[in-house]
């Protein structure tokens, strides 16, 4: 049986340990809490918001954007109500585990010896969570408050494809209401000293190619075959993502969001050893940057249909077109006190497209300028991964960084659309 308690110093299950840090212990309380897919309990989650919106006196509002899906929304009010809004992005769920690769119990929240917690969202992101939330807890306590509105966001169904809740809200009148300026949402840990800042992301493309080819019978030379066509399919594809392996691999310029990946995902057909089949089918997981124009990468997959045979087709699961990068000039007002924020507590950071896909695309592609940005340095990025787990003490640093970083992006003054 996997262990349910910490290791060696810790304090099992409850909800404070002897002598933890209290955010720690929330931020652990958290961590337990299954929203996990394919049945996260959002209830559970609900309930947690409930209470830590009543802790910090702030209210609470909650939109149902699909059947058993809230968005839920906490509003600390700024003095000055009639600016855009500063907004604190999140998600509520998590991926599932294959529990038999993990140390401990993913949904036990162990802390080994070391500080660090072991536990699914550790990374991705109830870290981000709750340090938002402590972040304010703090400011709150020392009397400061917002010149802008700063809205705290919990969405659910990220973790899922298409980001349905994230999609279906944007488009939901209370969004509309929330009339935001800048937005902060998750990033990536990394393993240096320096900090990594997302300001764009690839383009998700699933899509699958259908072959159709002559039947007959498995003894036979058979032409035409839809086998011949999948190969041809894979061929180019696959080519394609070794060209651009090669690009990140020898350039010092390049980083994962700046290529294009390709990855065979599916393969589907036929019915019997001896049946030569009459179709087949591969699907790809492509994730395109922003730098590469769209309409002339799909002119590429017609081209490698057309080459590979007669009635070919594809259809998409996913075709996402929305190529919004926010602004990284200093001399925009939101970068710029990103930025002076962090100069000011001797961060460093890189910039970076994210190479893969968060809620930030859809708030980007509404004209919301939103950053990615999780402080997670010093710490293996273990995102979906078995023991995924963040330290302690990286975890209070975060605190400390939003609890400078949410002010200054809240006093950005008026800009001349407010004026």
């Amino acid at each position: 049986m996997l262990p349910d308690k910490d290791g060696p110093g810790g304090g099992g299950c409850q909800t404070t340990s002897v002598g933890e840090d209290p955010s720690v212990s929330l931020f652990r309380e958290y961590l337990r809490l299954r929203t996990v897919h394919p049945d996260p309990d959002y209830d559970a989650a609900i309930r947690f918001l409930d209470r830590i919106a009543e802790e910090l006196e702030l209210p609470l509002k909650k939109i149902e954007v699909c059947p058993r899906r809230v968005v839920s929304i906490m509003t600390w009010e700024g003095t000055n109500p009639k600016l855009k809004s500063i907004l604190l992005n999140s998600h509520t769920d998590v991926v599932p585990v294959y529990q038999e690769h993990w140390k401990y119990d993913a949904f036990t929240a162990v802390k080994d010896a070391e500080g660090n917690i072991f536990a699914r969202g550790t990374q991705d992101m109830k870290s981000v969570t709750i340090q938002y939330i402590q972040a304010i807890r703090r400011l709150k306590a020392g009397g400061k408050k917002p010149m802008r509105t700063v809205h705290l966001m919990f969405v659910p169904d990220e973790e899922v494809g298409g980001h349905k809740g994230m999609e279906t809200f944007v488009k939901h009148p209370e969004f509309q209401k929330l009339n935001i300026g800048f937005a902060l949402d998750e990033g990536l840990a990394n393993p240096g000293e320096a900090f990594t800042v997302f300001y764009g992301e690839r383009n998700p493309w699933w899509i699958t190619v259908h072959c159709p080819g002559s039947p007959g019978h498995g003894s036979r030379f058979v032409e035409n075959t839809a086998a011949e066509k999948l190969r041809s399919i894979i061929n180019s594809f696959l080519d394609f993502r070794e060209k651009e392996k090669q690009r990140l691999n020898t350039s010092e310029c390049f980083t994962l969001g700046d290529v294009t990946t390709v990855n065979m995902t599916m393969v589907k057909g036929g019915i019997a050893y001896n049946v030569i089949p009459a179709e087949m089918d591969v699907s790809f997981d492509l994730r395109i940057p922003p730098t590469v124009n769209l309409q002339d990468f799909e002119e590429q997959i017609k081209q490698w249909c057309k080459e590979a045979g007669e009635g070919i087709t594809y259809e998409f699961a996913q075709k996402h077109m929305n190529q919004n990068v926010t602004s990284t000039d200093l001399h925009d007002p939101w970068w710029n006190a990103f930025c002076t924020a962090c100069t000011e507590m001797n961060i460093n950071f890189e910039k970076e497209i994210f190479p893969a896909a968060t809620d930030s695309r859809f708030i980007r592609a509404v004209g919301i300028p939103a950053i990615g940005f999780s402080p997670m340095n010093r710490t293996p990025i273990l995102l979906h991964d078995h023991n995924e787990y963040l330290n302690e003490q990286v975890f209070i640093k975060g605190i400390d960084v939003y609890e400078r970083l949410i002010p200054a992006l809240a006093s950005v003054p008026a800009l001349p659309d407010e004026a």
